[in-house]
């Protein structure tokens, strides 16, 4: 038991020159306290700076080499022992002197010759002071780490509720295999590429590109709303079945403007998500669907999307067709830059067309896709349908 209350008892480093004085404190706080004590500046940093550092430091001011002042100073500049308290206990009682050392950063500033009762009052106080403060401070970093922790699992929990709903709508079509991932890859790769662009610097920050790359994946939710008998049709849509197609776009707004209505609050990704599944089918030249947007009418996270949208179209295979080469699909792209795609944004798809490449077949459906992919018999049905 003795053993436990000495492991238990605070430990007080004391720093004087003086052999006497070192005696006296020592006889002085033994009892109450474990004790260390130095004679010079320089040791007393490195046992500050130890495994087991002091609780609080009774400190000389004139001493040889390094004095009192100094020890402080170092003391305060080491993230590691600045918040050990400091008290001056010292024959220079003027009060230029004492200001100094409390400016330093000493919790408080003790004249010889001393009242031990004086001293152990006021070591007890600040001893007293410390231990509040350590708690608090564990009690911040604790509260720290548990806001972080729950805040990494609501985010796995909203990338996972993500991930189903996107998932159904992946069974709905099963030949669109990862279309989703590899949109949501291609999207994120551009918007990275277009992030130090003059005209999409400002937008495309570092916290919206990772709220882009979270929504991407609802860019097509609304196809849960399409019947089978369309959206698994083999052959060309007649007007009508295309116009209920078209559709997908505005029951996928619709869809993900009630949720968030239920959640009672905006959330950032979610407007994202509601821009890109309403207008990645809208065209640079006006003529696309649902509202006929043009130009920067249409929002960037949507143009983002279109490019990555139509190239997967053009390299996947579908139930309606085959997919195409690499090459070929980049050549239809070009062809549609300023009419269908933004310019810039068309011109940097293809500043990084390997990265997009390698993307494509790292996420491919099937063996068979890694292959040169055959021509589609209809490029412009292609685009339509997807």
């Amino acid at each position: 038991m003795n053993e436990l209350n000495k492991q238990l008892k605070p430990t007080i480093l004391v720093v004087d020159d003086t052999p006497d004085n070192l005696s006296l404190m020592s006889g002085l706080l033994k009892n109450l306290y474990k004790v260390k004590v130095t004679n010079s500046g320089d040791r007393a940093l490195k046992i500050a700076q130890s495994e087991t550092p002091p609780d609080l430091i009774l400190l000389d001011i004139m001493m040889p080499e390094m004095d009192g002042y100094e020890v402080c100073e170092h003391l305060q500049a080491d993230s590691s022992t600045r918040d050990i308290p400091v008290i001056f206990l010292t024959a220079k009682s003027e009060v230029e002197d004492e200001q100094h050392g409390l400016a330093l950063g000493a919790v408080d500033y003790i004249t010889k010759p001393f009242s031990p009762p004086i001293v152990l009052a006021r070591v007890k106080n600040h001893l007293a002071l410390k231990a509040m403060a350590d708690f608090l401070r564990d009690q911040n970093e604790f509260l720290e780490k548990e806001v972080h922790k729950r805040t990494e699992e609501v985010m796995a929990i909203q990338d996972a509720t993500i991930q189903v709903v996107t998932s159904l709508a992946e069974t709905r079509d099963p030949e669109t295999g990862n279309h989703i991932r590899r949109t949501q890859f291609y999207v994120k790769a551009l918007a990275e590429k277009l992030s130090t662009h003059p005209r999409f610097a400002a937008e495309l920050t570092e916290r919206e590109i990772k709220m882009i790359y979270k929504s991407a994946p609802l860019h097509d939710i609304g196809k849960i709303g399409i019947p089978d008998m369309i959206l698994l049709k083999p052959g060309r849509f007649t007007p009508e079945e295309f116009e209920i197609m078209k559709s997908h776009t505005t029951k996928g707004y619709d869809a993900i403007e009630r949720a968030e209505r239920q959640l009672g609050m905006k959330v950032g990704f979610l407007q994202i998500a509601k821009q890109i599944a309403l207008s990645h089918q809208e065209k640079w030249d006006g003529s696309g669907y649902p509202h006929g947007l043009a130009g920067d009418e249409i929002p960037l996270p949507a143009r983002l999307m279109a490019v990555a949208d139509v190239y997967d179209a053009l390299i996947s295979r579908r139930v309606y067709k085959e997919g195409m080469p690499h090459e070929k699909a980049l050549q239809i792209m070009r062809d549609g830059r300023g009419s269908h795609f933004d310019p810039d944004i068309l011109d940097a798809f293809m500043e990084i067309e390997k990265t997009i490449r390698g993307i494509a077949v790292y996420y491919a459906d099937t063996d068979q896709d890694l292959k040169d992919k055959s021509d589609s018999l209809s490029i412009l049905h292609t685009l339509d349908r997807e």
